[in-house]
């Protein structure tokens, strides 16, 4: 049985956030399959260190520094990739911030202001200016990375909830204004993954790492790889009458 992914060859793909983590994983595994690959990072290292390790592994593409809750920025990243390869069939918005840990009661209004600029007005800018190319040259597919937190509660993170939530309201309306153009629109809703963001909080944290296992039906952190393989699917023509759907890749976290 061939159980191999659906081939993205000569497809154009950008990736945001994809200077590290969830996003890196996935700008290498869609190069693997044959897409040319557009890293957009606000940090400029992160976007070059991306751009070395798939140019290691033979795959081509280009580094943008971007600020996507800018609008400008946004759209001028749009511009440059269509410039740079004459198209856009894929795009996957998952820049994103956690922000600092405080309840609802305790967050501040520019904690609050920053979390919602980053995660959910920078997702709605994408996905303006990218559905406008998609729909001027005929169809794409979009993946916005929510978070299992856009399907749950989550104690202490009222912002970042709130945006995730928001991200999986906006994928379920666009989906829907453009079924009828060929361009499918979905999120991922990644639990707890191994990701630089993490390991940040599990070094000062260590104690939390065993609670976080536990809270895990299958029992452990998952691997930016697994979130970037379901990415990968939705953005192939094997997922070709898939579009709105919120694809929890969690470890069974939201199922109990």
């Amino acid at each position: 049985m061939d159980t191999h992914m659906p081939s993205l060859d000569g497809k154009v793909a950008l990736v945001t956030g994809a200077g590290a983590g969830i996003g890196q994983a996935a700008a290498l595994a869609m190069a693997r399959e044959g897409a040319t690959i557009v890293i957009a990072d606000r940090d400029p290292a992160g976007g070059a260190t991306t751009l070395e390790m798939l140019k290691a592994r033979g795959g081509q593409g280009l580094a943008v520094t971007v600020d996507t809750s800018v609008a400008s920025q946004v759209e001028a990243l749009i511009q440059r990739t269509v410039d740079a390869y004459g198209r856009l069939d894929c795009a996957v918005n998952n820049a994103g911030i956690q922000g600092q840990i405080a309840s609802t009661t305790e967050c501040t209004e520019d904690n609050w202001n920053r979390i919602v600029s980053v995660n959910l007005k920078g997702v709605w800018l994408c996905l303006k200016y990218e559905i406008g190319q998609m729909l001027r040259q005929g169809g794409g597919a979009i993946v916005n990375v929510a978070s299992n937190f856009g399907l749950v509660g989550s104690r202490g993170m009222p912002a970042y909830a709130a945006s995730k939530h928001g991200v999986i309201g906006l994928t379920k309306t666009a989906a829907l204004e453009f079924a009828r153009h060929d361009v499918r629109v979905n999120a991922v809703c990644p639990g707890p993954t191994r990701t630089p963001l993490l390991e940040t909080v599990l070094r000062e944290q260590p104690e939390i790492v065993a609670a976080i296992e536990a809270a895990q039906p299958i029992g452990r952190i998952g691997r930016a790889q697994e979130i970037a393989e379901a990415i990968l699917w939705l953005c192939s023509d094997g997922a070709s009458f898939v579009t709105g759907a919120a694809l929890s890749v969690d470890g069974g976290y939201v199922t109990q």
